[in-house]
């Protein structure tokens, strides 16, 4: 994330609202090789939720917990935990320095002029800055009749999982499911429909309430840091207005109700999952992201998002085995990134405690060195902890780039909050198997990206210019998510040691039958197949 810009698109749930005056299926018995995997990937999940709130849950999170392989140590081992970069790892194998994926503004999805959006306004989106291959590559060089579907609200949480394939990816950019040029030229007549139905508008004049009564929440109801002191209490009340409505539902549980539905929609219409092939739903769940930046992660807020989302993968899984047979389903689940509590209410967490710190004053020296010698002071820019200088500008040269990095670095030691600054060349002479700070930063950049400078703050720290809650730091608060397996191929259990996200694609790729077609990062997680 910019320290100068927000890397976060669509509404905030906050800002939107003001305040007023499942039963367990059975386990899964194996049937022969699997028919349909089905992905999800939770934006900004913590991996302490599914510990924290366990016996509250009813619905999708205790059937995968109770019946599923779940690795309780699992991270995105790279240090810019965003959105784009997680979403990218996941089922590649592959880290961020692999994959091209770096950054959610200038590494992500958006830019692509060859990638408009089909039939509303919104930025053009495409894989085009990804590259080689994911597991749906694996899948359907194995066997070309695989068929693969993925959603989002977001289009880097579409998109990013299946790479560069061809597939149908629909992501919901103003208030409609749409995908861009990059894969079709028109919409299908069942997501045309499904537009129709308006069900985002139905949510009109809904209030978000709590979903259990309100002894099961510890937290504050009303904390004037969280989402700007603007909407804190429930109920939440959403827009009476149609359209005002599904342009910021997105922000609220109920969003993640309408991408169930539509993903199922999806399933049935493409066919998914009856074989004889093995076939992939994909689903990236986004509302918890936006309730997290919002309110945070120690929010009654974020914590009635959870419950909410359990209940919403209870019926999600339910429906899902009405229409296919259990057995021949297997199910992976993960997140892209944590996030940080506000420094404001973490003072006794960390040592040091917390604080917003600044960091342009390095910026400004880099800048100052360019600018003394000529040079186009807009080569140096940071975004989300690297400082990168463009080689290509003009008046810059290799010694000028030296200068103004050593420059950068020395101002930014200086800095109270700073625990780390540093040239990124000299990180891999650490050892990477100890300092996870310096491992993640090496496994987060390809050689051609001109990053000269890398700065970490101390641990629950933010960029000062910053109002939400925050992540994208190398930080385990940031890193540590979930790493779940459930179906038959699987062995049920916890397990507690160290893995990483980029372990996930070879694991599935090993129980499906489908080598990948590259070297991976990443490693089969061989105690949990059967």
């Amino acid at each position: 994330m910019s320290i100068f810009r927000p890397a976060l698109t669509g509404p905030l749930l906050g800002l939107l609202f003001c305040s007023p005056p499942v039963s367990t299926p059975a386990p899964a018995q194996a049937t022969g090789k699997p028919s349909l995997l089905v992905f999800i990937t939770v934006d900004q999940l913590r991996e302490d939720y599914l510990e924290k709130w366990r016996g509250q849950f009813t619905g999708g999170f205790k059937e995968l917990l109770d019946g599923g392989a779940f690795f309780t140590n699992g991270h995105q081992d790279h240090a810019i935990t965003e959105t784009a970069p997680g979403h990218a790892s996941t089922m590649s194998g592959r880290f961020p320095r692999s994959t091209g994926i770096t950054r959610n503004i200038s590494g992500g999805v958006n830019g692509d002029p060859n990638a408009p959006l089909i039939g509303v306004t919104g930025l053009s989106a495409s894989p085009f800055r990804f590259r080689g291959t994911t597991l749906t590559d694996w899948l359907t060089t194995r066997d070309g009749r695989t068929r693969v579907l993925s959603v989002s609200v977001k289009d880097r949480g579409a998109i990013l999982p299946i790479g560069r394939s061809k597939q149908a990816v629909y992501w919901y950019p103003a208030g409609s499911f749409t995908t861009s040029k990059y894969y079709a030229d028109t919409l299908p007549a069942w997501v045309t429909a499904f537009n129709a139905r308006h069900l985002p508008e139905r949510y009109a004049g809904r209030a978000w309430e709590l979903l259990l009564p309100e002894a099961n929440y510890p937290e504050p109801d009303s904390v004037p840091i969280e989402n700007q002191g603007r909407g804190s209490v429930f109920p939440k009340l959403l827009p009476d207005d149609s359209s005002r409505v599904a342009q910021v539902l997105p922000g609220t549980p109920f969003m993640d109700e309408v991408l169930a539905d539509f993903a199922l929609e999806g399933l049935e219409r493409l066919n998914l999952g009856r074989g004889p092939q093995t076939d992939l739903l994909a689903v990236s769940f986004s509302s918890t992201d936006y309730v997290g930046h919002s309110f945070g992660p120690d929010s009654r807020e974020l914590h009635d998002q959870i419950l909410r989302l359990d209940r919403a993968l209870g019926r999600f899984l339910d429906s899902l085995y009405k229409l296919r047979d259990r057995g021949s389903v297997i199910v992976a689940l993960t997140a892209d990134h944590g996030v940080m509590p506000f420094p404001e209410l973490s003072q006794q967490r960390y040592s040091p405690p917390p604080r917003r710190v600044n960091v342009r004053p390095a910026v400004t020296a880099a800048r100052a060195v360019l600018s003394q010698a000529g040079a186009d002071t807009a080569a140096a820019d940071l975004e989300s902890g690297a400082l990168v200088i463009e080689r290509n500008r003009a008046g810059v040269t290799p010694a000028l780039v030296n200068s103004a990095a050593d420059s950068f670095v020395a101002v930014a030691k200086r800095i109270p909050g700073v625990l780390r600054a540093e040239r990124f060349g000299t990180l891999a002479n650490h050892d990477l198997g100890t300092d996870h700070i310096a491992r993640r930063w090496v496994q987060m950049f390809p050689p051609d990206v001109p990053v000269e400078a890398v700065i970490v703050l101390t641990p629950g720290s933010y960029w000062e210019p910053f109002s939400i809650a925050l992540h994208g730091t190398p930080h385990d608060d940031d890193s540590h998510v979930p790493i779940l397996f459930f179906g038959a191929p699987f062995k049920p259990g916890r397990y507690t040691r160290f893995v990483r996200t980029v372990d996930i694609a070879p694991t599935l790729a090993q129980v499906l039958g489908a080598p990948p077609t590259e070297p991976l990062d990443g490693r089969v997680l061989t105690e949990v197949i059967k």
